[in-house]
């Protein structure tokens, strides 16, 4: 199988529940340029990597080339919603997407693709994961856009009604994700202010319907993540369309923030602060993934409380400094 962003945030933890499983027989594609993303493959065990922009060439020149796959995960992109680079985004997420998804389906791959809850917009049209809803979403910035363009042309190809799955990952937090800088979760930069400061700073609200500290989203751990997405390459392999993975769950950026100290075992220390100009017009104040869909697939597994989930990402994975596979 062909796993690209393998050794990013959700693409590294995935490529880690499969050697779990006892699969290394795994190409892996990213670019690694600069960062320190590649710690995550390093207790990882895979058969070859593959620059991104390689991979590209191969699957429009000689696409023969790379066989003997039955799935593409396909979760390489620049998630950063703060980029204002639009031609990139459109190439890089969404015309690599279709090049992609074109060639798997030409071989007869099974293709899975990352999605967005960016997609939503505001969440005022809703946040279910419909495909004739996909026309009616307005997302807030070029990052969801550039989500939005592939599921709206592998809709009108027919591929999300007989062939693709589309996943829509909602605020995913958890270890592997130390290289993402800004777009790092609120788990990873709290526990970092914490260890400096002893208090966490959250953005101020400027919606008069939720209080500082009270916007709501919904976190999923990076492992119920991964399991979520091998569902569709195995139980639920003769499912298609879009699906929302979450943990159907709106908690507050205050709870949140609270079980961080707790896994600490510290009292919380809030600050509130202004949110920047640029970011109020984009920011979403509510999320939460209706995961109904999800469960009718078959998805058998629970997910992990939050309190769970943050005490095993603190005290396993931040305290220690590791990466998942050590």
């Amino acid at each position: 199988m062909l796993v690209t962003g393998g050794a990013g945030f959700i693409g590294s933890a995935l490529v880690w529940a499969l050697n779990r499983r006892g699969i290394t027989n795994i190409v892996v594609s990213d670019v690694l340029g600069s960062d320190e993303k590649w710690r995550n493959l390093v207790p990882l065990r895979f058969k070859e990597y593959i620059e991104a922009p390689k991979l590209r060439e191969l699957v429009n020149r000689r696409p023969s080339t790379i066989s003997g796959l039955n799935t593409v995960f396909h979760l390489g992109a620049c998630s950063s919603t703060t980029e204002r680079d639009a031609s990139y985004l459109a190439d890089n997420n969404y015309a690599y997407t279709s090049e992609l998804a074109q060639w798997a389906i030409n071989y007869g791959y099974r293709f899975i693709y990352a999605s967005s809850a960016a997609t939503y917009g505001d969440g005022s049209r809703g946040m279910y994961d419909a495909e004739e809803d996909i026309d009616r979403l307005r997302p807030l910035n070029m990052y969801g856009y550039s989500k939005h363009l592939f599921d709206q042309e592998a809709l009108a190809k027919g591929w999300l009604l007989e062939r693709i799955v589309g996943l829509k990952y909602f605020n995913v937090f958890g270890p592997n994700e130390d290289h993402k800088g800004d777009m790092r979760s609120l788990v990873n930069k709290a526990y970092h202010q914490i260890q400096d400061t002893g208090r966490v700073s959250l953005f101020k609200s400027y919606h008069p319907d939720y209080k500082d500290g009270e916007q709501k989203r919904d976190f999923l751990y990076v492992k119920d993540a991964a399991e979520m997405t091998l569902h569709f390459a195995t139980t639920g392999s003769r499912y298609v369309g879009l699906y929302n993975l979450g943990s159907g769950e709106a908690n507050t950026w205050l709870t949140l923030t609270r079980a961080i100290f707790d896994a600490l075992g510290r009292e919380p220390q809030v600050d509130f602060i202004d949110m920047p100009e640029a970011l109020r017009g984009k920011y979403q104040y509510f999320t939460q993934a209706d995961i109904r869909k999800l469960r009718n697939s078959r998805y058998p597994r629970p997910v992990t409380p939050l309190a769970d989930a943050v005490r095993d990402y603190v005290q396993n994975y931040l305290v220690p400094q590791k990466s998942l596979g050590y």
